[in-house]
């Protein structure tokens, strides 16, 4: 129907650097806020605001459940929204940035009232969470509408998840640094048996306490500025492009939709081997900093310890980037994810130690960015072999990424609240010097042997993924001949 494309047009699909660094920018949002909550509102939770483990608990897993049902919802709208002359994604973007971060910031502010706070705590998680959901599935969708060509995509994924790891470190650094200076000295037991020191502890312990509260609203504030201007990096640096003939293509249903996406073979496989690793890595990133503060006893170390797993992550991405290149996906799959596996194992065999929990937090990082990159990576791939095999159904990336995004915080969700519920049964004390032994051995399993059947499970699913790199060619040379058409 149309002759080949010009040499403009080519240009046109090939994206720059800057364009490509624009597009990056605008991820580490999520990436910022997700670690500086994963690695720090469980700990917030009990041992700043002071509450009940099982209310903490209820608060983590009903937000992340609440925000993964938020994902096919907005999945679904962003599907249907009309093109603008800025896009179909971005208005969605731009007008969420503001109300999120306004969300976030409430999140770490301890309000003076003890009846409500958990009401408080849930009712600015679950929002944050929604909107959060209104930036961050649009914009995993613009991956399909930023260029046409496999390769450029795949190269704007490497520059997204290399940023997105530079978040999750920014974010750690941030929130960890922050509050690290504002530590609060722990409850022993020979505090408690004189009621003068007891009397003059407690004062004290309140005014660290006030000052702990006013450094976690400080990270808040700063992580919230360096949002406002990733959003805006983002909206003005990056064109979205009409890939698909978007303008004036038809809308399917819903439920049509979804129907087409969940009887994908490929994509089913991929989502559910993902599921278990996503979850295995969250179970550990939830739990590390109450089992190094407490397990291995580095109360004043912890925070730098997940410093340099996320710094690690970050420096070793663009050599995964250079592994799934040139050794393929799947290989980069089981080699990138099983890296995790021993030093999961030997954190928790050997006595405490901090020069070895740094080596093994270096090791670490290098499969945290495994798990980073290759299922973002690897979606793309998907989406193009439905496009190859139902060519006249098209228009459902948002469904695509929207459902993988709701099983990877389904994941969270469960991993947080099953987590702090199993703290509470073993019997965490918020505040103490010295947690029981039952509670250590709780976080032994929750760093460890858990997410290590997690990731073997994952793997085993995977094995059954059906696109290699043979598949990938020739898909990426079908949809050529499609856009010829």
């Amino acid at each position: 129907k149309s002759s080949p494309l010009s040499p403009q047009q080519e240009r046109k699909r090939a994206l720059t650097v800057w364009s490509k660094v624009c597009f990056a920018i605008g991820g580490a949002p999520y990436q910022i806020t997700g670690s500086a909550l994963g690695f720090f509102l469980q700990i917030f939770l009990l041992d700043v605001a002071l509450l009940d483990p099982l209310n903490a608990s209820v608060i983590l897993f009903v937000g992340r459940a609440w925000d993964a049902v938020t994902d096919p919802t907005v999945g679904f709208l962003v599907s249907r929204t009309p093109w603008t002359r800025h896009g179909r994604m971005m208005p969605w973007i731009l007008i969420s940035t503001t109300p999120a971060v306004m969300c976030y910031f409430l999140i770490w502010v301890v309000p003076p009232i003890e009846q409500g706070k958990m009401w408080w705590y849930l009712l600015f998680y679950c929002l944050f969470q929604t909107l959060q959901t209104c930036f961050h599935v649009p914009y995993s969708a613009l991956t399909m509408f930023i260029s046409t060509e496999q390769k450029e995509r795949d190269s704007a994924t490497a520059y997204r998840m290399t940023v997105e790891v530079l978040g999750t470190v920014v974010g750690t650094a941030i929130q960890g640094q922050i509050v690290g200076m504002a530590n609060i000295p722990c409850i022993n037991s020979t505090s408690l048996t004189n009621s003068s020191h007891h009397s003059m502890h407690g004062n004290n312990s309140q005014i660290l306490l006030d000052s702990k509260r006013r450094a976690y609203m400080i990270a808040s504030a700063v992580i919230s500025l360096i949002c406002v201007l990733c959003a805006v990096v983002l909206f003005f640096g990056v064109t979205e492009q009409d890939s698909d003939g978007l303008k004036a293509q038809k809308h399917v249903s819903f439920r049509r939709g979804l129907r087409l996406v969940m009887s994908h073979g490929p994509y089913v496989k991929l989502v559910l081997a993902f599921l278990f690793t996503s979850l295995a890595f969250m179970l550990m990133e939830g739990n590390f900093a109450l089992f190094i503060k407490y397990t291995l006893g580095f109360r004043e170390d912890f925070q730098n310890i997940l410093l340099v797993i996320m710094l690690s992550a970050t420096l070793t991405i663009p050599m995964w980037q250079w592994f799934l290149c040139r050794f393929g996906k799947k290989t980069a799959v089981y080699i990138g994810i099983t890296w995790a596996v021993p030093f999961m194992i030997v954190v928790v065999c050997v006595n405490s130690n901090l020069f070895v929990s740094y080596i093994v937090s270096v090791a670490a990082g290098a499969s945290v960015a495994a798990a980073f990159l290759l299922p973002w990576s690897m979606l793309p791939d998907v989406v193009d072999d439905f496009k190859v095999q139902n060519p006249t159904s098209q228009g459902h990336e948002a469904i695509f990424y929207s459902f993988y995004v709701f099983f990877t915080k389904f994941a969270s969700g469960v991993s947080l609240g099953v987590s702090t519920l199993a703290l509470s049964f073993a019997g965490y004390v918020p505040g103490v010097c010295v947690q029981s032994d039952s509670v250590n051995l709780t976080l032994k399993m929750l760093v460890s042997a858990a997410p290590v059947s997690l990731i073997a499970l994952g793997l085993l699913i995977f094995k059954m993924y059906p696109i290699n790199e043979e598949r990938r060619q020739y898909n990426n040379k079908q949809l050529q001949l499609l856009l010829l058409q």
